[in-house]
């Protein structure tokens, strides 16, 4: 007439799932009921990741047969194990002896306290009790005389048979009475027990007092009688009516078949308990109470346990207080229901709902670490790994966060990454983009003063042509550093590399076409000399369109093939995700570098061969150093460029466009300014000729 002990089992583990308990103490009577009920729960711990702090077995007869002496001995010994315990979750399983041998242990702890006052600290109480449908609180004279302390149980949670109030229930108790004695035999012992006397002891009845019949159950403490129908009150009520479903259905059965034509009577004698078996299995009935009960083919009662909290008083009296429902019906998630708002937990408790745990939380920001030798309930607390996070308490291990996030300083979240980027707000873009603007204004102002006198002897000298081209192509370099400032886009990935590689490639080749050409007019001057034919513009325009053309056709196989394109990087940077532009080929972008320096190889070695040929104008001089200055600047450039990352990579490039433009804008052209502004008596063919003979006579 209970549901399935398994179901019962299984709600133990959602119970302890539900509050987050993990360390658990277990009592069970040293039986064959405490051997299975050990031998369940052991491996649904373990399934469910819970263990077992302790377990206790519980001796049954022991202060029958043994006496309160060996009684004592036995709870002082296991006193240490089982108070000192962390674990504030304990299941008792069993009957009412197991509470008798619990009340018993608290005493014993308490006369401990006055014998060692030092161990007061070690020793607690304060425990959740969980006990099984089995085990009723109701005491005896024997618990009673021993001074057994319903107080220390206030708290505890019970899983009950479900029952319901039956109507005439309290007025049959009023009218229980020992004159019963021949309906019920056990009448007089119960009344006795109760009451604390005696109906034929003498001695009893002397010292204790004479039972006299006209006792009141109502005035007895709920420790010692209930007035309300208990779980097991309701199942032997409803044990009764299925018997008496079953013996009818039996003789309605047999009045109808045909072989008990007879007028023979039936006599309930004549019934075999195992008759009754098959009708029993298959009942259901709805009993006065209006409960739907019904027995299902395996002999067991189709239902759940109700969740009680035990609320005491200072008369050693309680009350059971709903406070969950625990119902195999209903879906997985929801087989157990609990009002944590109607629950009294033990008042010596700190903290509710408690903690059952072998030892404290790891907070987030920290992961368990496994202690050898001890249950794996049992752990150190670890702080996650850099760059990785915990959210939640008692994880197993630390994660990592998104790429786009990083954990914080606690590693207990993650914080979104800062985009990083060289933005026209930041200080260095605006450095830079200033840097340029002026550059460029510079540049522009040189150029209209080569174009306004461009009549004059030293901006006619080593190719006027060449000089403009020189000018706008340095102009557009400038500009190109425009194009690096800003978040990266499909179409500043495209233009960034290769519109400065191939502006910069035309000064370059413009460069270069000026040295060669100095050295083929000196060759040209010789008597002879069949150089005279290469001299003119036609070459000089040939080199700077050929050298100029295989810059443009490397940058359009880049383009080609491995484009640049906008790319994230996460990993480099760990509070921060650059926004870059990825050069799609390493290869093809360190070949646009690779051509331009050898342009600029080239020319400074032509420069440098060039640099004392007698000419009044010799630029080869100022190229020489010019390229020496770009060589200087690219060199560092590199190793620079690969060991920074994001806006300051950025900044780096940019800044080496401008200080190599810079380099050959200044040091090609500030002489010739100096002379234009400066010194325009010597910017005449007349003083040009003469510094030419004295060059020719030294």
């Amino acid at each position: 007439m209970v549901p399935n002990e398994a179901l019962q089992y299984q709600g133990l583990v959602h119970l302890f799932l539900h509050f987050q308990w993990k360390w658990i103490g277990l009592i069970a009577m040293d039986d064959e009921g405490g051997d299975h009920f050990l031998q369940t729960m052991e491996p649904l711990l373990l399934q469910n990741r819970i263990c077992s702090a302790f377990t206790e077995r519980v001796q049954l007869n022991m202060y029958i047969y043994h006496g309160i002496h060996e009684m004592t001995h036995s709870r002082w010994s296991n006193l240490p194990a089982f108070m000192v315990s962390k674990a504030n979750a304990v299941v008792i399983h069993g009957e009412t002896a197991s509470i008798a041998w619990l009340q018993g242990c608290i005493t014993s702890r308490r006369a401990h306290h006055l014998i060692f006052p030092q161990y007061k600290d070690k020793f607690s109480e304060a425990k959740v009790w969980i006990t099984t449908a089995q085990i009723d609180f109701t005491l005896n004279t024997f618990l009673a005389v021993s001074g057994f302390d319903i107080q220390a149980l206030h708290g505890a949670i019970s899983f009950t048979i479900q029952s319901k109030k039956l109507q005439g229930f309290p007025d049959f108790l009023e009218l229980v009475n020992p004159s019963w004695a021949n309906e019920d035999g056990f009448i007089k012992d119960f009344w006795e027990q109760a009451f604390g006397c005696s109906f034929s002891n003498l001695i009893l009845s002397i010292l204790a007092g004479p039972c006299t019949g006209e006792e009141v159950l109502e005035s007895l403490p709920t420790s010692f009688f209930e007035m309300s129908m208990t779980g097991h009150s309701y199942s032997i009520y409803n044990a009764v009516y299925a018997l008496v479903y079953a013996l009818h259905t039996l003789y309605s059965t047999r009045v109808n078949h045909r072989t008990m034509e007879s007028r023979n009577r039936l006599s309930p004698e004549s019934i075999e308990p195992w008759q009754l078996h098959t009708l029993i299995r298959r009942i259901s009935f709805n009993n006065s109470a209006g409960d739907e009960i019904t027995i299902n083919e395996l002999g067991e009662l189709e239902g759940g346990f109700d969740i009680t909290n035990l609320v005491t008083f200072p008369n050693n009296s309680y009350i059971r207080v709903k406070v969950g429902r625990l119902d195999p019906h209903t879906p997985p998630g929801e087989v157990l229901t609990i009002n944590e708002d109607r629950i009294n937990w033990h008042r010596d408790l700190t903290q509710v709902p408690p903690l059952s745990l072998c030892n404290d939380n790891c907070n987030p920001g920290y992961s368990k670490k496994k202690e050898e030798g001890k249950k794996f309930c049992c752990y150190d607390c670890a702080p996650c790994p850099e760059g990785m996070f915990s959210d939640q308490k008692d994880v197993e291990s630390c994660v990592n966060c998104p790429k786009d996030h990083y954990p914080n300083k606690f590693q207990n979240q993650c914080i979104p990454k800062i985009p990083n980027f060289l933005s026209f707000e930041d200080t260095s873009a605006i450095i830079s983009a200033s840097s340029a603007l002026s550059l460029s204004l510079v540049t522009i102002l040189v150029l209209g003063i080569f174009v306004r006198h461009h009549d004059t002897a030293i901006v006619k000298a080593n190719n006027q042509s060449l000089t403009y081209i020189l000018l706008i192509s340095l102009l557009l370099c400038f500009l190109c550093s425009f194009l690096f400032i800003g978040k990266p886009n499909k179409a500043t990935c495209l233009l960034r590399q290769t519109a400065f590689g191939i502006v910069f490639s035309v000064s370059l080749s413009t460069i270069l076409a000026k040295t060669i050409s100095v050295v083929l007019a000196f060759m040209a001057t010789k008597p002879g000399s069949q150089m005279r034919k290469w001299v003119g513009k036609r070459l000089t325009y040939s080199i700077v369109l050929s050298c100029s053309s295989t810059e443009a056709g490397i940058c359009v196989l880049w383009l080609a093939t491995f484009p640049p394109f906008p790319d994230l990087d996460m990993t480099s940077m760990t509070e921060e995700i650059i926004l870059l532009c990825n050069e799609g080929s390493v290869l093809m972008f360190y070949s646009v570098l690779g051509y331009m320096g050898f342009l600029a190889i080239l020319s400074f070695a032509v420069a440098f061969l060039a640099r004392k040929l007698p000419d009044s104008f010799n630029e080869a001089k100022f190229i020489t150093f010019s390229m020496l200055v770009f060589c200087s600047v690219w060199l560092s450039f590199v190793p620079t460029y690969l060991t920074t990352r994001g806006r300051h990579m950025v900044s780096v490039e940019i800044f080496s466009i401008l200080a190599s433009t810079t380099g050959i804008l200044s040091c090609i052209f500030s002489p010739k300014c100096y002379i234009i502004l400066v010194r325009p008596e010597l910017n005449k063919k007349e003083q040009l000729m003469r510094r030419k003979n004295n060059n020719k006579i030294n």
